[in-house]
């Protein structure tokens, strides 16, 4: 492993166009997300992707600048908002850090484990409690100020919203509003039910391409500084935190496979956004809206391991 060669733009380019057009055909095993019914209408041949240099050259190929909604993958933003707003105590006192090996989704465990917490902030029980924690009085304000940190993160000015898809996932969305009021009862929530869920409906919803997903991925790979600046965007230890969790936990039920086969931390979304990052040398971005049974991007996996095995990028 080589954790500070930068490659050439050149070649990440002809990499990268060779990746995407070897993802087109392995999507049509998969399907775009339909339990959220807005999500449904995607085109599921769509395949982008981009790469962000630690120098913060891009290399884009595909539809790497069609938006798409963050869905899970603002779990991966949300995280270090809390830690640098709120601090990591007020995170980790209710929520844990272990891997479940359950789907994204599940309620179980909140209940038949003994610590009666979510085990990470990666999974919805654990992502709602964060997104409880964030500053603000009502969920617009506590939406707004995420947006902010999140635009500066992902290289943008600011961030629109997909607002049918957050309606469409406010309207169906049964199961999270089950585990919101179990952890209130719990007492981990720290804010009311119905305003945790508005602004994580709408965090959710915010809209990204893969472009911006490499240049968050960049910021990681930085430890939180920004590719090119220099600037710091996030404290080192919500960096270092949330890659940690993102190895472990990112991709649901399916991150100990990635893992073991791109070596690298990353954090999918049933939107068929996943960001990736490795130390030092670059950030990936991927779109791709048809998913695998356990809810990842096709095409973005296997961009995202084709690049790492090429690339020598694996951590681990």
């Amino acid at each position: 492993m080589n954790t500070t060669r930068i490659p050439s733009p050149s070649a990440v380019q002809a990499l990268l166009e060779d990746l995407v057009a070897s993802a087109r055909p392995l999507a049509r095993a998969g399907k775009p997300a339909d339990y959220i019914p807005a999500l449904a209408s995607a085109e599921p041949g769509a395949v982008g992707a981009a790469v962000v240099l630690a120098d913060a050259s891009l290399v884009a190929a595909g539809e790497s600048s069609s938006p798409f909604s963050l869905q899970s993958v603002s779990k991966a933003l949300a995280l270090p908002y809390v830690m640098d707003t709120r601090g990591e105590d007020a995170v980790f006192s209710r929520v844990g850090k272990e891997p479940t090996g359950d789907p994204f989704n599940s309620i179980i465990r909140l209940e038949a484990s003994r610590l009666k917490r979510p085990y990470n902030p990666m999974i919805n029980a654990g992502a709602l409690v964060v997104t409880s924690l964030m500053p603000g009085r009502s969920g617009e304000e506590k939406l707004g100020g995420f947006a902010a940190y999140a635009a500066g993160l992902l290289g943008k000015d600011t961030l629109g919203t997909d607002a049918a898809v957050r309606d469409s996932e406010a309207a169906t969305a049964n199961r999270n509003r089950s585990i919101a009021w179990f952890l209130r009862d719990l007492g981990l929530l720290d804010a009311e039910v119905e305003l945790t869920l508005e602004a994580y409906f709408g965090q959710c919803a915010l809209l990204v391409d893969a472009r911006a997903l490499a240049h968050f991925g960049a910021v990681l790979a930085l430890d939180g500084l920004e590719p090119g600046s220099g600037k710091r965007l996030m404290s080192t230890r919500a960096s270092r935190v949330t890659k940690g969790l993102m190895m472990s936990c990112g991709l649901y039920d399916g991150s100990g496979a990635f893992c073991v086969e791109a070596g690298l931390p990353g954090k999918s979304g049933v939107g068929g956004g996943i960001v990736a990052s490795a130390r030092n040398t670059l950030g990936i971005g991927t779109y791709g809206p048809a998913l695998d049974d356990r809810g990842n991007s096709i095409a973005g996996t296997h961009i995202i391991c084709g690049l790492s095995r090429s690339l020598d990028l694996f951590c681990l």
